[in-house]
């Protein structure tokens, strides 16, 4: 009755692949999130919250739980990744987000800066289908 014991292996983890990713850095480990930022994230939360209950009154508890299933469908459908990013338009018009005006819409697309590095296909590819670990692009590290 004597279990085997197994190791996991990562291939191509974050820890594991400096070539691919660069090192990685303690600052974004040590340094948290803006104070606003999470204020800003807490009071999102809260008003889904409360538009979620308003709704379920309003209409029934099963139009809430319609919108989270459409919701889980419409984040699905993506490009794979490549040099044509994914709009997720159809998630952004269900969610209200095409209303909203951020920072990249008047100041820049972080995707133009120089220091942006471009996406590998076959990695985002192998990252998709569960094959590779870690995250698609360098830049979202």
């Amino acid at each position: 009755m004597e279990s085997t014991k197994q190791i996991a292996h990562e291939i191509g983890g974050l820890k594991n692949d400096a070539l691919r990713f660069g090192l990685h850095g303690v600052k974004s480990d040590i340094v948290g999130s803006h104070p606003l930022e999470s204020s800003y994230e807490s009071e999102k939360k809260s008003k889904e919250a409360m538009k979620r209950t308003i709704i379920a009154h309003t209409y029934g508890s099963a139009l809430p739980l319609k919108m989270d299933m459409d919701r889980q469908i419409l984040s699905r459908f993506q490009r794979p990744p490549g040099p044509i990013p994914s709009s997720m338009l159809g998630l952004e018009v269900y969610t209200g987000a095409v209303d909203a005006f951020g920072f990249e819409d008047y100041l820049n697309d972080p995707r133009d800066s120089e220091t942006f590095k471009p996406v590998d296909f076959h990695h985002g590819m192998e990252v998709r289908l569960g094959i590779s670990k870690g995250p698609v692009c360098p830049s979202f590290m």
